[in-house]
């Protein structure tokens, strides 16, 4: 994929799982890589993944739920490499609960994060695209974010609203040569389908046979390839879509 090559892209949550697979198919395909997490260790962990195979990459400790820490990262960004022309809005956080017993507190957390952290970093990285003539927002939402499921209010809410969200800036900022796409995988091997799967009760192989006619769950890098391509030259015609990366799950009838 050196389609990407040569081009700046900030990922968010990128300390881990899904984040951190898709800084690195960035980084090992030429481009250069702003990684941020509110975990520093993480994030730095990362870095020096990326250095150690021959990558350029830069942490920066980010709170995506602060439109201060949103100045500040694409500030650093622009001043490091020059000018920013991806973002990858991929922090997030999962809760699993009744609505009966789901707080406003997690509702208000959940939200700042899944949500209004995609809201800023798109206002806040729209003029820095302007100055390379165009750019590419990719949004992490979910298979959640297009079917309900029991225990999911909350969760599923913020990832709908992400969807939409991306549509609704696809058609206003098209017109800038800013392209914007939402991803909705499935469960994928990470802490939260770890976390899925203890509510669940079930094991990841369960889950994935249960969730996916393939009969297995998402790798992190079956969602970086998707990112990887949205943000390349090769994909300038694709705004305002979602692409699933459920194994087709969606496709058929799945015992959940």
């Amino acid at each position: 994929m050196g389609h990407v090559e040569g081009k700046v892209a900030v990922i968010t949550g990128a300390g881990a799982g899904i984040g951190r697979a898709t800084a690195a198919l960035f980084a090992k395909n030429g481009a250069k890589v702003i990684v941020t997490d509110i975990k520093e260790a993480e994030g730095q962990e990362t870095v020096e993944k990326i250095k150690a195979d021959g990558g350029e990459a830069l942490f920066l400790a980010h709170d995506v739920a602060s439109e201060e820490h949103w100045q500040r990262v694409l500030a650093a960004a622009k001043d490091r490499f020059g000018g920013i022309d991806v973002l990858v809005n991929n922090a997030g956080i999962y809760i699993i609960a009744p609505l009966a017993e789901t707080t406003l507190e997690q509702w208000n957390k959940l939200f700042s994060i899944n949500v209004t952290g995609v809201f800023l970093g798109a206002k806040h990285v729209v003029p820095y695209f302007a100055e390379r003539g165009g750019g590419s927002i990719i949004n992490l939402s979910s298979v959640a974010g297009l079917l309900g499921a029991a225990g999911h209010a909350c969760y599923g809410a913020s990832k709908g609203a992400v969807r939409i969200l991306t549509k609704d800036l696809a058609a206003e900022l098209g017109a800038q040569n800013i392209r914007i796409n939402s991803i909705h995988p499935t469960y994928v091997k990470t802490a939260m389908a770890d976390y899925g799967a203890a509510i669940a009760g079930k094991t990841l192989e369960q889950m994935g046979r249960d969730m996916s006619v393939l009969g297995r769950l998402a790798e992190p890098e079956d969602v970086a390839n998707v990112i990887v391509f949205l943000a390349a030259d090769e994909s300038h015609y694709l705004t305002g879509a979602e692409f699933v990366v459920d194994g087709g799950g969606g496709a058929s009838v799945l015992s959940v």
